[in-house]
């Protein structure tokens, strides 16, 4: 996917909380960064992290896929943006494997998918998703993930939450979960599943790659 042909994301988030009544200090409020952040992600000068969208996205009652369909929009309601071109994600950045990933929802990845045909998205913060596959009419991410030594769900160090539940299974490494107020450290063949509205975040605190299998399921 080209540059051009990525959603503006910045766009549809405006249109999501203009639709909603929503202020930009009060959805700033809402996800714990600045308005100035907020109205910088709105105007496509800058890409949020992957758990500042989740938590605007959980702010705003939408999913993110809505944010990447181009067939839907993420507002409830239709509203003017504004005029001239659209912001849309830059290449290489995490936003634009996300987009990626949801462009084509209706597109089946399977029955049979090999180790080089899976899609990747490499994130800054020294995690490697790896679909392993897709059933149209679900709404299901079936995934593969690595975090490198050191690598985290979230770079800044906070937690992150967002709407659906997920499951996963440790298969190499050793990985650490904060999970609200609980700390849990996976060791391989142990498995974890929780609502993932509850703040958490995922470290690796080893020396060697944490590898599982995860399954996330969402709610919208």
């Amino acid at each position: 996917m080209s540059p051009t042909d990525a959603p503006p994301v910045g766009a549809r988030i405006r249109q999501a909380r203009l639709a909603r009544g929503m202020s930009l200090r009060a959805l700033a409020r809402e996800v714990g960064v600045s308005a100035s952040l907020v109205s910088q992600i709105e105007t496509g000068k800058t890409q949020p992290s992957v758990s500042t969208l989740y938590a605007i996205t959980t702010a705003l009652a939408i999913s993110v896929e809505s944010l990447f369909d181009a067939g839907e929009s993420a507002a409830v309601s239709p509203v003017a943006t504004p005029s001239g071109p659209e912001p849309g994600t830059a290449p290489g950045t995490a936003l634009h494997a996300l987009a990626a990933f949801a462009a084509d929802p209706g597109r089946r990845i399977g029955p049979l998918v090999t180790p080089d045909e899976r899609e990747v998205l490499e994130l800054d913060s020294g995690v490697v998703w790896e679909r392993l596959g897709h059933v149209p009419g679900t709404d299901v991410d079936f995934l593969q993930v690595t975090y490198r030594p050191g690598g985290a769900s979230s770079s800044s160090g906070g937690l992150m939450r967002h709407t659906g539940t997920e499951y996963g299974c440790l298969t190499a490494g050793e990985l650490v979960l904060t999970l609200g107020f609980e700390e849990y450290t996976l060791r391989p063949g142990d498995a974890v599943c929780f609502e993932s509205t509850t703040p958490h975040r995922y470290r690796n605190d080893g020396d060697v790659p944490a590898v599982g299998v995860w399954f996330v399921f969402s709610d919208t």
